[in-house]
């Protein structure tokens, strides 16, 4: 019976790899379709942010809006404040999450990093993701205008299942929040007269 289990279980690990390869494989290839990434360029930036997606609960369409909103995929690319890399990460805003960090503008590095400030404004603001939306980016129109963005993500980056990833932060995603690319909709409550203008330099201090 135990050599049983031993074999479903197995299975299922293989089942999640080949899903989670699958995907990576399909948001590569929407990457290099869409921006006109190198092959490699765009496997690298897509294996990052299934990584990421995976240790800190977030959605992968999030963080490809975010990442295409801020440097629109472009790894040396510089902002205000020193923003820096994909995900335009201000290092003096976050000097913590540096220490180990040599190379801002590597794609690994500056999405883990991004990913991490998402993460600690979504539990500051206790899951509200509108909240660390307007903290990362700085107003109420970058939180619409990444909830619009999610949308052109939304098919090649599905949600990836929590329940794979048992040792990943919880607290994020809660209730219906990120269960489909459908219910994207309802987890952004930014009224829709706010203006939608350009982002600014992200994960910059409230």
């Amino acid at each position: 019976m135990s050599r049983l289990l031993c074999l479903i279980v197995l299975s299922l690990g293989l089942v999640q790899t080949a899903t989670a390869d699958e995907n990576s494989d399909r948001i590569s290839a929407y990457l290099t379709q869409k921006f006109g990434l190198a092959t490699e360029k765009a496997q690298k930036i897509s294996d990052a942010v299934q990584s990421a997606a995976s240790k800190y609960s977030l959605p992968p369409a999030l963080l490809l809006a975010i990442i295409s909103i801020e440097s629109r995929f472009k790894e040396k690319a510089k902002g205000a404040n020193g923003a820096t890399g994909l995900m335009q990460v201000v290092p003096g805003a976050h000097r913590g999450l540096l220490r180990n960090v040599k190379d801002l503008t590597e794609p690994t590095a500056n999405i883990e990093v991004g990913s991490a400030i998402l993460y600690g404004y979504m539990r500051s603001a206790n899951g509200d993701l509108n909240a660390a939306l307007k903290s990362y980016g700085g107003s109420k129109a970058y939180a619409q205008k990444v909830s619009l963005r999610v949308e052109d993500f939304a098919a090649v980056a599905p949600p990836q299942d929590a329940a794979a990833h048992p040792g990943a932060p919880s607290g994020m995603c809660e209730a219906d929040r990120c269960a489909t690319p459908d219910n994207w909709v309802n987890a952004f409550t930014v009224p829709a007269a706010s203006a939608i203008g350009g982002s600014g330099a992200a994960a910059t201090s409230n």
